[in-house]
């Protein structure tokens, strides 16, 4: 609250036998206000971040600073470079900080009345964010076993606008210069301590300006300094991670066909990486024993529950079969966990609500796509589906591009809610996309336009002819980010869908570039900027192929929208408007590039939902 200085740390005393909280107490009290916090293994530290100008030297300064610019009758501001906006802000003059506050006396618990330390050291001052913007996953710094060191991640690269190239950083509690020990120009982030503390891991991308590289995990001894990856032929992108507590093994989550199973691979065995469960899974931990894993999964019936796994009787019962491993050389086509029996769910937070709700199974199937490659698709039915009727279908398109649908919940493109109404809801996991091997994901580059069309384009036409429960000739495609691109690009090359929703896309690929603010990901993707590579922005930017529009759109966009400005939202509407074809825009002056306001979604749904009926619904 306001009066307790906005967001700040707070700690209470927790009473396992009555699992029951404390008295909280504030810990913080600095101006800028405090988050991502973190307690020092030892218990004698608590590391936060927080938003202040790099230039000042104290909490005073900054409050100061921001008492100043609430007061100021001018709100210009003067940009001296790039990042000036970034995801859903104006980045203004601040960047983020990592500071540590020791614990006054060391107490060993924290009482009512106990004296926390109120000097909170900043230990990465200067003009960079550390860590650096993340749209969330794993942390982006650790302690150290023995609470004497702090890692980080930070990009300190002149123009951030232009690099992907996250560095790892080490620094000791009391302060002083960080050390850069990661080496690769592509990106580096989340360190992680093993916990004899001789080695920091963390997630390693090895090209420079491509954040859909390969994520592998690699291996820093900290007393040598040698860095090696332990995952160098695992051909899927690693995800979070988790040490064992003895060290010798690493257990980690990657995308795989449509779901994000759980592997280990060992330090004695680098290389070779084994299936633990299958399922789609994040956010791991591990107990102090290290004979259970403790894990999140979502899928398409249900949002985050927590599941364990025996991951001690899992490693006694298992073998060295080919669908379980990957061998230590040799990049694997194919990545599949042998089975799911290690897995218990253990929390049942939302059964009471979902046993009222119909779900229905997600259905996969696999086509040949363009160049002849096997691509996969899901399909889900509508409640009370009957195999003797006929169903309008919703055709959905994923961003990314670098992204994959799969046995997942969401709130914002929720395939059973978009079933719900009476729809089959078909989905392509076309060419660009995760957890198909990186050359799968790669080949994107420089062809928005050209396999990924190709492939979505089959995939229907496969689902019309192998399902003869689909009404081919009542079809809607729908998509966000690269999918309301690639929803722009349907619309002035096909007229087979009787209605289109484009959301957040990009219309014009050369403006685009100008308006967006991580700049590597259109140079990245379309090979050069719009004046070193003209021809290829032109080739791939649906604007160009306007004389071809034709099928009803309805376009949705927000204001705060700096990846995709509101400009292409915009300029897409006009179009579509000056050529008579018949459209509508949702116009959103308070959402960035996802809708995330409770009852700005409720419109959304509602907006969509109508717009598709109206046309689909007999």
């Amino acid at each position: 609250s306001a009066k307790d200085g906005g967001t700040q740390v707070w700690v209470a005393d927790f009473d396992a036998a009555a699992v029951a909280l404390g008295t909280p107490q504030k810990i913080t009290s600095i101006s800028t206000e405090a988050g991502g916090e973190l307690w020092s293994p030892d218990g004698k530290y608590i590391l936060f971040t927080s938003e202040v100008y790099p230039d000042c030297p104290d909490d005073a300064c900054n409050k100061r600073r921001d008492e100043q610019k609430a007061k100021a009758q001018v709100k210009a501001a003067i940009f001296r470079g790039l990042f000036f906006r970034h995801w859903s802000n104006y980045t203004g003059d601040k960047r983020t900080h990592i500071f540590i506050q020791p614990v006054a006396g060391e107490p060993t618990s924290h009482k009512s009345g106990e004296m926390w330390g109120t000097t909170a050291r900043d230990l990465t001052p200067g003009d960079h964010d550390a860590p650096p913007f993340s749209l969330g996953g794993q942390d982006m710094y650790a302690f150290s076993p023995d609470s004497q060191e702090v890692a980080f991640t930070s990009n300190i690269d002149e123009v951030e606008a232009i690099s992907t190239n996250n560095e790892i950083f080490v620094v000791p509690v009391t302060g002083g210069a960080p050390k850069k020990i990661s080496t690769s120009p592509g990106s580096d982030s989340t360190p992680l301590y093993s916990p004899d503390g001789k080695y920091i891991a963390w997630r390693m991308q090895e090209t420079p300006g491509y954040e859909s590289d390969r994520f592998q995990l690699v291996l820093y001894d900290r007393k040598t300094g040698q860095i090696r990856s332990l995952t160098k032929y695992f051909d899927r992108w690693v995800g979070s991670f988790v040490w064992a507590p003895d060290g010798k093994a690493i257990y980690l989550n990657a995308e795989n066909q449509g779901e994000s199973p759980i592997y280990s691979v060992s330090l004695e065995s680098p290389g070779i990486v084994f299936g633990i469960v299958n399922g789609h899974n994040d956010d791991l931990t591990i107990t102090n024993d290290g004979r259970i894993l403790l894990f999140t999964r979502v899928s398409i019936a249900g949002p985050n529950e927590i599941y364990t796994a025996d991951i001690a009787q899992r490693r006694a019962a298992q073998t060295l079969k080919s669908a379980e491993r990957v061998p230590a050389s040799g990049k694997a086509d194919d990545v599949v966990v042998a089975d799911d029996r290690a897995a218990k769910q253990l929390t049942h937070l939302n059964d009471a609500l979902l046993s009222q709700v119909s779900m229905q199974p997600l259905e996969p199937f696999w086509f040949t796509g363009a160049a002849n490659q096997k691509v996969q698709g899901f399909l889900v039915k509508p409640p009370n589906f009957d195999a003797s009727k006929k169903y309008p279908v919703k055709f959905l398109i994923h961003g990314g591009p670098e992204g994959a649908w799969g046995d997942s919940w969401s709130y914002r493109w929720n395939a059973q809610l978009m079933a719900a109404s009476g729809y089959v809801v078909v989905t392509i996991n076309f060419t660009g996309s995760t957890g198909y091997g990186q050359k799968f994901t790669q080949a994107i580059q420089g062809d928005w336009g050209g396999r990924p069309y190709q492939d979505l384009m089959l995939g229907l036409d496969y689902v019309e002819k192998t399902y003869p429960f689909v009404d081919k000739d009542r079809e809607c495609a729908l998509g966000a980010s690269f999918g309301g691109y690639m929803a722009n690009w349907i619309l002035g090359h096909t007229t087979r869908f009787k209605c289109i929703v484009s959301h957040d896309g990009t219309f014009n690929t050369t403006s685009a570039y100008g308006t967006t603010e991580e700049l590597w990901f259109p140079e990245w993707e379309f090979k050069g900027t719009p004046w070193s590579n003209r021809a290829m922005y032109d080739k791939w930017s649906p604007h160009l192929f306007a004389q071809n529009f034709k099928t009803p759109t309805l376009v949705v966009h927000g204001q705060r929208d700096y990846r995709l400005d509101v400009s292409q939202g915009f300029d897409l509407f006009t179009t579509l408007q000056r050529l008579k074809v018949p459209s509508k825009m949702l116009y959103f002056p308070d959402e960035g590039h996802w809708v995330l306001k409770p009852q700005n979604s409720r419109l959304w749904w509602k907006t969509v939902g109508d717009w598709v009926d109206s046309y689909l619904k007999k």
